[in-house]
């Protein structure tokens, strides 16, 4: 044998070795021996961290649902198909009328050059989510009232870009794209949306967590945007990060616009509290530290509130991965979370149980959630709805149930992946899947519907009629703070 073929073949050899043992690290993955729960409440197991400059696969691949097939339901739930035959159906919004209209849509194109993009390329193609975006909102009609929609139209695919948020109030319709705000002029009933938009606010575009959520204050003069990272950990470095990980306010009758809460990698699901008026959100947390770390949660959402990332998470514990400067004093201010979600699940959508619900007695105070599902834990978590408790005060109080499952077949196949979720106009919760191209309707079969948590009421400081003298004052500060306060998750 010639020197030069020899030495081709060895190199050759060599490369075939390599190959096969990065992909037995990247598929072997990292296995975890703990279960969910351990990352699920108020007070998860925080493991030690096991940073992994390369991500372990363990991908879902999505075979659909036969005719005969639904996910499944908890003891005294039904869930039925509410529409299916959709292109990848992701947020959804019902209208005062009832109709809803649900975004067809998926990633802008990204950048598939290098590593990075071959990898991309690769997870999306095995989750069913690399096809372009529809880039449609699609109304969906159940005329009849038999809990399934058997009208269906294109309402707007002009201006859609990756569209996602959707709110309605006092004759506006907000859509966000991945890039932009915009407000159009509508009333409820048409099976169109005609007109040209005015854009209310330009967004940080793409990204790894493209998809933008919107919530309308209920008086109509606020509009939220929750805008997600453009990377894990800000990995291309602060500056592309600008405005990112965070929700903002617009003034929706000046356009005015200041940024609302910070350090929130991708936060998703956002809705008022229906005991405290506080927001809430659930918001998807970073990668790459092991099987264990970093729990998604549900949070309430206070002006001004900092969650720490890429720094910090879990309020006080370092990524010391990240080699940005961090904010001078940050760790002084920066919150705890209010309830784990479980380390990978990938929650999304996002709804309180409030007035008008039929989802029975068990599920008359709390929130519910969708867990899109893990693409990088072994063994693989989420693929469901879950129902987390709240009592009295309006604060999450015991252990998250199932509502919906059924999803995941075995660790390589799943039916769909629950992403979306919004009332009916009868009160059953609908649930979007959007690989499988289902929308999933749930209801309690002859529950009344529920009249909702009381509001909290609590004291207010009675204003001094005299100034008293300094130290006084501070005591009487000092006191009053740690009381009331308390019950609207302010101690953290």
């Amino acid at each position: 044998m010639r020197p030069i073929l020899r030495k081709l073949l060895i190199a050759l050899a060599i490369l075939v070795v390599i190959l096969g043992g990065f992909a037995f690290y990247i598929f072997r993955g990292n296995p975890s021996d703990r279960p969910i729960d351990a990352t699920v409440g108020s007070d998860p197991v925080l493991v030690e961290p096991e940073p992994r400059r390369v991500p372990s696969f363990s991908l879902a691949e999505t075979v659909g649902w036969e005719e005969v097939e639904t996910p499944k339901a908890a003891p005294g739930l039904r869930v039925t198909r509410f529409a299916q035959g959709l292109a990848h159906p992701r947020t959804m919004l019902t209208l005062p009328n009832g109709d809803v209209l649900v975004a067809e849509t998926n990633s802008p194109p990204r950048d598939v050059s290098g590593f990075k993009g071959l990898f991309m390329k690769l997870f999306m193609s095995k989750v069913d989510a690399s096809g372009g975006s529809a880039n449609t909102i699609v109304l969906l009609r159940d005329a009849d009232g038999d809990g399934s929609a058997e009208q269906r139209f294109d309402f707007r695919k002009a201006d859609m870009d990756s569209p996602s948020g959707m709110a309605w109030g006092d004759g506006k319709l907000y859509i966000a794209n991945h890039n932009a705000v915009l407000e159009f002029a509508f009333e409820p009933g048409p099976t169109t949306l005609t007109g040209s938009p005015k854009k209310l606010m330009d967004l940080p575009a793409g990204g790894d967590h493209w998809m933008r959520n919107l919530l309308l204050s209920e008086d109509g003069k606020q509009l939220y945007v929750a805008v997600g990272s453009a990377t894990n950990i800000a990995d291309d470095g602060m500056e592309a990060e600008q405005g990112r990980a965070a929700i903002w306010e617009i003034d929706t009758d000046t356009g005015r616009r200041r940024q609302y809460a910070a350090g929130m990698r991708n936060p998703n699901g956002l809705g008022w509290n229906p005991s405290t008026g506080e927001m809430w959100a659930a918001v998807q947390e970073r990668d790459m530290l092991g099987p264990d770390l970093v729990p998604d949660y549900l949070t309430n959402v206070p002006v001004g509130a900092q969650y720490g990332w890429p720094w910090v998470y879990w309020k006080d514990q370092f990524d010391e991965r990240v080699e940005w400067p961090m904010e001078t004093y940050m760790l002084e201010y920066t919150r705890k979370p209010e309830y784990a979600m479980g380390a990978h699940t990938a929650v999304l959508g996002m709804v309180f149980a409030g007035a008008g619900n039929r989802m029975g007695e068990g599920f008359a105070n709390g929130a519910f959630i969708a867990r899109h599902g893990s693409w990088n834990r072994k063994p693989p978590v989420g693929y469901d709805v879950v129902f987390v408790p709240f009592d009295a005060n309006g604060n999450p109080a015991g252990k998250a149930r199932t509502v919906l499952g059924g999803f995941l077949i075995e660790p390589g196949k799943t039916h769909g992946r629950p992403t979306w979720l919004a009332w009916d106009k009868t009160g059953a919760l609908l649930v979007s899947d959007d690989t499988a191209g289902v929308i999933w309707r749930v209801e309690a079969p002859g529950a009344a519907p529920s009249e909702g948590p009381a509001a909290v009421e609590t004291g207010h400081m009675e204003p001094l009629e005299e100034i008293r003298d300094p130290t006084q004052q501070r005591e009487l500060e000092a006191g009053f703070s740690g009381g009331a306060d308390r019950v609207l998750n302010r101690d953290r």
